[in-house]
């Protein structure tokens, strides 16, 4: 949850990344061509079309940011295709971010491990004695043979990647680092199991000093998404399913812990089902008592998202979330900084507004329109994304539900509000933070605390479906 499907840790995410919201790569079929002496001609150019439409697609999944921590969602394109079984023993390939997740490409690449290391490449290795960083360039001759490969000599040990830091500092990797050279550089991937890949995802998108049973339905949720996200590759160029951003969960930016690290552990190879498949489970922070459906992204939820239905988030004593911070919050704005945070993030000079009207809801009461209205034009804006980044910005001030303050930032806490206008200032309440769909995850940790176990939690947030 720090580091967001999930703003959540969200909902990676899109996701990706998004379209987050809602595109996914698509399957081109071809016909056969008769002529068997323009066959290769024919294929090589369809191949190459197919990999810029991917590109393509992948750039605009960037643009909407991503959906599943604390403040972002976790990645809502789901690529296509037969889904694998859940087993421990499945490996997945996580692109590694610069510093700062800013980009894709670094400008070198700076390992150690205390075991030492094998760094091999198109048959041939080296050992690299363990006292000392081991430096690799973009213009390093090995590049023209294939793409280097990073192992730590000991049985299980792990490789630090010096050159990058994370929340927790210099991050140190399980299995194994692969270096591919890309334009301008050096793209990183991890290639490790995907249970050790959760013991990293998990206390990255939630606190581990949250319950266990909580820590469990966040192991189940990142195993279900990280499975659906391996149906294909997110990065063909790479050969990668993810990166280890808010595009699509947030993988090794803080320490691993023995609480999240048993909760992936008691729950291995665990999955959420819906209808027999595999669901995508977005998750985000903090709920406002309630949640809401695809409608809020503007998806039709279809058969294949019917698990993902408002619920009250609530037991015998009223909401579960009712006594925390994000439960509820207020911000009063400056009519003339609102005005120029809603022409600047839509594009469309309103001038000076005169009033912002939530003409659209939809499940849980999330708003899915707001029309604002000034004296120099109007704008329509759709989706509850696209509504908190049109009210997001700099330049005032959220009182939370504890009396707490917090500055604004780019995106609305979340779309469960409701606003007006009182003189110089439009006041805008709501509840929650994060997109509403799916698992609240600190919902799932207050229902926790009164004695649910991870199904249980599961089973609220998710209608209908099975958990193994």
């Amino acid at each position: 949850m720090k580091g967001s499907c999930v703003y959540a840790a969200v909902f990676f995410h899109t996701f990706k990344k998004k379209v987050q919201k809602g595109t996914a790569l698509r399957r081109t079929s071809f016909r056969k061509r008769r002529k068997r002496n323009v066959y290769g001609r024919y294929v090589a150019a369809i191949f190459i079309w197919l990999l810029f439409i991917t590109g393509i697609v992948h750039m605009i999944s960037r643009e909407e940011g991503g959906f599943g921590g604390t403040d972002t969602e976790s990645r809502l394109d789901v690529p296509e295709g037969e889904l694998p079984e859940p087993t421990s023993g499945s490996t997945i390939r996580v692109l590694l971010m610069t510093t700062g997740y800013g980009g894709e490409i670094h400008n070198e690449v700076r390992v150690s491990s205390d075991a030492g290391l094998r760094v091999s490449c198109a048959g041939e290795s080296i050992e690299w004695n363990k006292a000392d960083i081991y430096q690799i360039l973009p213009d390093d001759a090995r590049f023209q043979k294939g793409n280097i490969r990073i192992e730590s000599l000991g049985q299980g040990g792990q490789i630090r990647l010096e050159s990058v830091e994370r929340g927790c500092g210099v991050p140190s990797y399980s299995g194994a680092l692969e270096l591919r050279a890309a334009s301008g550089g050096i793209a990183v991937i991890n290639e490790l199991p995907v249970e050790t890949y959760l013991c990293g995802v998990v206390p990255s998108e939630m606190p581990a000093s949250y319950e266990l049973e909580a820590l469990k339905a966040q192991a189940v949720c990142a195993r279900s998404y990280a499975f659906r996200q391996m149906t294909s590759y997110g990065y063909p160029e790479y050969e990668a399913h993810v990166n280890d951003s808010t595009d699509f969960q947030v993988y090794n930016n803080s320490e691993r812990q023995e609480s999240s690290t048993r909760a992936v552990t008691e729950t291995e190879g665990q999955v959420v089902r819906y209808k027999g498949e595999i669901a995508t489970t977005y998750y985000y922070s903090t709920s406002c008592g309630r949640t809401t459906s695809l409608e809020a992204w503007g998806t039709d939820p279809g058969e294949g998202g019917g698990y993902l239905q408002s619920v009250n988030v609530c037991g015998d004593n009223g909401d579960y979330e009712k006594d925390l911070p994000w439960y509820r919050w207020t911000a009063q704005v400056p009519v003339q900084t609102l005005s120029a945070l809603v022409s600047t993030n839509t594009g469309v000079n309103v001038g000076t507004l005169s009033g912002v009207e939530v003409t659209k809801r939809g499940p849980g009461d999330v708003a899915l329109q707001i029309v604002a209205s000034g004296d120099a034009g109007s704008v329509t804006v759709d989706t509850e994304n696209k509504i908190r980044a049109a009210l997001g910005g700099s330049g005032y001030t959220i009182t939370k539900n504890d009396g707490s303050t917090s500055q604004s930032t780019s995106l609305l806490p979340s779309a469960f509000f409701a606003i007006e206008r009182s003189g110089d200032t439009f006041v805008i309440s709501g509840g929650g933070f994060g997109h509403g769909i799916g698992m609240s995850q600190n919902g799932a940790n207050e229902m926790a605390k009164q004695g649910a176990d991870y199904r249980e939690i599961l089973q609220l947030f998710y209608r209908d479906v099975e958990i193994g």
